[in-house]
């Protein structure tokens, strides 16, 4: 699995599942580009529809979603395509989804300028829906796609259907496309300890945004044996509680100031118009809805033979707005209130990275321990938590998009032996800079742990919220100056390649020095950082001397200890640099740098080392008496 600070997701569906040579090759021309991974390929014959799920940084999904339209262009013909699936062109639909480091903003700009360039160089009729759509009413893709290809020549002479980019005419045999952004949709499913689809449907119908059909009175545990609720005349019933308005529109206040949900926005997930008066008016004698539990969550229930088990199958539409483990947590209450128990639950695909760690920070929030703890056991913590290997294995490498970066090979992934021996070897790197970030990383560790051994048995509640922040800036502290370890050793990149620039003329020297001085300057940016990390290490040190449990003391003084010597050790390597860099100002600026925070360091390493020293004196005189 790739790990990107800017990561984005592109989900081509193409009007082609049964020719696997026609699919290879839309598939090898999204693999062209350097610095993308397929991740996906799901293709059906029924459907004649082949999905394909891919990642890279955003330049290169953008031209690799470019590749795929232009290929499938090529080789498909819509004018003798046949599927179950809606469509209107050889590539159907190409959204963008944001996984780390960019917005929906940034993902439907990206979609825009796809459009345009598919439309001026293919000559593709292109509609923009959902965050990239330039009109409300193109927003939703059933709207975009109505009629689908049959009607698509019609569809593009009315000029209300005019599309974003592109030619107004129709092209039998590349119809049109649909572009667009939308946020990361996860599918998910919880299993019961049951084989009757009833039993989750019953549940999913509470759960989902489209709720369901009103009724009160059940005669069991099941929503569904109610009695059928109607609207009258002079009787409008609430969904979702015993009260009866005398109108729809007291019905429609009621549902907002009491439920927080817009009961006309309900009725329209249900296909019921409430636009017009005459159209409320015919919902007299009509069924009355219920509100599900959550926003963006569409839930139905079936079995999988495969498993013996029902499910509930969800997609959740923005995990941000209703995540996961939020659905779960309901689904498991509603299951015990029905005799059911979920035995777990299954994500179909990938998830993205934030989503699973929010839901193991709320479980272990949930049982009372810090949230704030290495990023693996949190992600573990979800998987077992939200019974993720239930009825398949489970693996975050694979599964997870958007993992934090890391050197996969680096330093940080030898041995403590391993690394020590290679630092004794003779060769110049891992030098004293890796080791000064590997110093600062433990100080921050210990900080982390002191605050998360004490969460929990704080006297107070301020000095609970005290340790908590502690342990989440350690944990940030950390994570960071694990990655200077290695970059310590990469820091120096830029200036070996300098190094190696021709000089043969006073041009090309000209700019080797250049390039050297470039180099140099970027190589002291991992050590100050460094420094600067493992004075923040150093402060964080201190809080815990004075928050953590006193018999914890000595590891929070062994922290700031360790984290000075990241600060002493970052600030060294800078210095050394500084002698070759021939920018006066930039070397007195940088002297200027080290000597505040040398400083700073010097004071507090003095203050806390003091303190510690006089509380441990205490401590024995206190013994003694």
């Amino acid at each position: 699995m790739q790990h990107i600070e800017k990561l984005v997701e592109c989900v081509p569906n193409f009007s082609e599942g049964r020719d696997l040579a026609k699919i290879k090759q839309i598939t090898d021309a999204i693999e062209s580009v350097v610095g993308v991974t397929l991740l996906d390929v799901d293709s059906g014959a029924a459907t004649n529809r082949t999905v394909v799920t891919f990642i890279s940084d955003p330049e290169a999904a953008l031209e690799a979603a470019f590749r795929a339209i232009k290929t499938a262009s090529q080789l498909i013909d819509m004018s003798s395509h046949h599927g179950a699936h809606p469509r209107m062109g050889a590539t159907d639909v190409c959204p963008f989804v944001p996984v780390s480091g960019l917005t929906l903003d940034d993902c439907a700009e990206l979609a825009d300028r796809l459009g345009e360039r598919v439309g001026r160089e293919l000559g593709i009729p292109v509609y923009l829906y959902e965050s990239a759509a330039k009109t409300e009413a193109r927003r939703n893709l059933a709207m975009v796609r109505k009629g689908e290809y049959e009607s698509l020549a019609q569809k593009l002479q009315d000029p209300a259907w005019a599309p974003d980019y592109g030619p107004a005419e129709f092209n039998a045999r590349t119809g049109a496309t649909i572009i667009g952004a939308r946020e990361f949709l996860i599918a998910f499913n919880i299993t019961l300890n049951s084989h009757a689809k009833d039993h989750a449907t019953d549940l999913a119908f509470e759960l989902r945004e489209k709720g369901r059909v009103a009724r009160r009175n059940p005669t069991n545990a099941y929503y569904s044996s109610g009695e059928i609720l109607f609207y009258g005349k002079d009787c409008f019933p609430c969904g979702n509680c015993d009260h009866d308005a005398p109108d729809f529109e007291a019905l429609v206040a009621h549902c907002a100031q009491v439920h927080s949900y817009d009961l006309r926005h309900l009725l329209s997930l249900n296909d019921i118009d409430t636009g017009t008066p005459e159209a409320v008016q015919s919902l007299v004698g009509q069924k009355a809805y219920r509100a599900g539990y959550f926003a963006e969550c569409k839930a139905i229930g079936w079995v999988v033979p495969e498993y013996g088990r029902a499910q509930l199958s969800i997609n959740l539409t923005d995990y941000h707005l209703t995540p996961p483990h939020s659905v779960l947590d309901a689904a498991r209450q509603l299951a015990v209130d029905r005799g059911l128990v979920v035995t777990g639950s299954e994500i179909v695909g990938l998830v993205p990275f934030q989503a699973l760690y929010q839901a193991g920070q709320h479980y272990l929030s949930a049982m009372g321990k810090s949230p704030h703890v290495p990023v693996e056991d949190i992600l573990n913590m979800a998987i077992f938590s939200m019974g993720l290997s239930d009825v398949a294995p489970f693996d975050i490498e694979k599964k997870v998009l958007g993992l934090p970066r890391r050197f996969e090979k680096g330093l940080m992934s030898l041995s403590a032996r391993a690394f020590t021996e290679e630092v004794s070897r003779d060769t110049p790197a891992p030098g004293g800079g890796s080791i000064a970030a590997l110093a600062g990383s433990l100080g921050a560790a210990l900080a982390s742990m002191v605050a998360n051994l004490s969460t929990g048995k704080a006297p107070n509640r301020a000095i609970e919220r005290e340790l908590l922040a502690i342990a989440k800036d350690a944990q940030r502290v950390k994570d960071a100056l694990v990655l200077a370890v290695d970059e310590d050793t990469n820091a120096f990149n830029g200036y070996m390649e300098a190094l190696r620039l021709p000089k043969s003329s006073d041009v090309e020297k000209k700019a080797r020095s250049i390039a050297m001085q470039s180099g140099l300057k970027e190589a002291v940016e991992v050590p100050l950082s460094t420094a600067e990390l493992s004075l923040e290490a150093m402060q964080l040190c201190e809080r815990a001397t004075q928050s953590g449990n006193p018999n914890s003391l000595t590891d929070a003084l062994v922290g700031c200890a360790s984290a000075f010597t990241g600060v002493r050790g970052g600030l060294w390597n800078v210095m050394i640099n500084l002698k070759d860099i021939k920018d006066d100002a930039f070397v007195d600026e940088m002297q200027t740098r080290c000597s505040t925070l040398l400083a700073e360091a010097k004071a507090l390493m003095a203050k806390v080392g003091d303190a510690g020293d006089a509380s441990l004196g205490a401590m024995i005189a206190a013994k003694r008496k």
